[in-house]
């Protein structure tokens, strides 16, 4: 076994220091650091091809280990855009940073245009998304390690979301590619209107399968026991320390980078499973999913983009899953998933061939009446107007 299986992994937590380290910088700095993580994306998943190989760890603690490590990271990344929009020197950590490093980060903080908080919302955001959410992901499924499970939920607490740990595991993974799933949109759905919707419902829904199990449990639904309860005050926890670090504005700015952080999740259920359908009382597939190998968003995202092989299969490990090369493909990278969704009139343009080249390669005979419905539903002409009857026996469907 090769040791680059086991440090391309910890780009991930290279990336995350390039955001901190921008963000410390201050002025042009942080828009050139978010220009920065955004050309590694979008250009390193053009130019650097797919990764297809299925290495076999022999030590799976350190893959666990370097999932653990973004809690700390995502703390340090939080902290220092904080502590950059405070205008307040928190526990004197400026100014120990300038004598150990001999850069003025409070003379740079101070200096630092407004304009370019935009940058630091936007990356900091993007950070509670990518270190925050993602390991978040793969831990919480780790429903019998109960470390592995903390440290879920505290990393997802950054983003008020972590009823995730609940419905996506419970909720999600039962009841996606259907009408019953709150984070798959149907044909034709704006991404922003997702992000609220499956906001809302995802919450209702994750509050109903608490609720069931406190009542199975015997425990009362207003109380400790209540998971649901117990993270939301963890959300609440850290918009208090915000408060604490610099005040009710530097309290408002943390809300704002959590619930773009927040909305990045949608934005990546919206393109992970749009226009999918299934009989919600058939297995899952690999087919019910868009996938993507791209070298850059794997090493760097814990392998999230084997979401293939994840629905169908969600206790293997990330390192374990397989890239299933035949399966549904997104339009490119993650990132570059993420800026053709938040525009629209392109991502119809672009997804509309797609579902319905998903409608005769992928789906069964059910799966194609249920195609029928949700084009009509669906307001895009395209979709309305195509024959997706196919004679029976010409779907290829992706196997695990």
């Amino acid at each position: 076994m090769s040791l680059l299986h086991y440090l391309k992994y910890f780009l991930f937590h290279g990336v995350g220091l390039i955001a901190a380290v921008a963000i410390l910088a201050g002025g042009a700095w942080i828009t050139f650091g978010l220009i920065a993580v955004l050309v590694i994306y979008l250009v390193g998943d053009a130019i650097c091809g797919d990764d297809t190989s299925t290495p076999q760890f022999k030590h799976p603690g350190i893959l666990t280990v370097q999932l653990w490590l973004a809690l700390p990271l995502l703390a340090f990344i939080v902290f220092s855009a904080l502590w950059s929009f405070s205008n307040g020197d928190f526990l004197g950590f400026g100014a120990a940073l300038t004598q150990l490093t001999g850069y003025d980060l409070v003379a740079a903080r101070d200096a630092t245009f407004a304009g370019h908080y935009v940058s630091t919302v936007l990356i900091t955001g993007l950070m509670i998304g990518m270190v925050g959410t993602i390991p978040a992901h793969e831990l919480t499924h780790r429903t019998w390690d109960p470390i592995s499970m903390l440290v879920g939920r505290w990393l997802l607490a950054f983003s008020f979301d972590t009823i995730f740990a609940i419905e996506h595991v419970y909720g999600h993974h039962r009841y996606v590619s259907t009408t019953e799933d709150p984070a798959t949109a149907p044909r034709g759905r704006n991404v922003y209107f997702h992000i609220l919707a499956s906001t809302l419902k995802g919450n209702v829904s994750a509050w109903k399968i608490e609720q069931k199990r406190l009542k199975r449990k015997g425990h009362s639904l207003f109380g400790w026991h209540n998971a649901v309860l117990r993270g939301h005050l963890m959300s609440v926890l850290l918009v208090v320390a915000a408060y604490v670090i610099g005040g009710w504005q530097t309290a408002l700015f943390f809300t704002a980078c959590a619930l773009w952080g927040k909305a990045l999740l949608e934005i990546v259920n919206y393109m992970e499973h749009y226009g999918m359908v299934r009989n919600p009382a058939t297995p899952v597939q690999p087919r019910h999913s868009w996938n993507t190998n791209k070298r850059i968003s794997s090493w760097t995202m814990f392998n999230l983009t084997r979401h293939s092989h994840h629905h169908a299969q969600g206790e293997v490990p990330y390192q374990d899953l397989k890239p299933f090369p035949d399966a549904p493909m997104m339009v490119g990278g993650y990132l570059t998933t993420i800026i053709v969704a938040l525009i629209p009139p392109l991502w119809h343009k672009l997804m509309t061939p797609k579902v319905l080249d998903w409608d005769q390669r992928y789906a069964t005979d059910e799966e194609r009446l249920l195609a029928i419905q949700a084009n009509a539903r669906s307001g895009i002409r395209a979709l309305q107007q195509a024959n997706v009857r196919r004679q029976p026996g010409t779907a290829q469907v992706a196997r695990a």
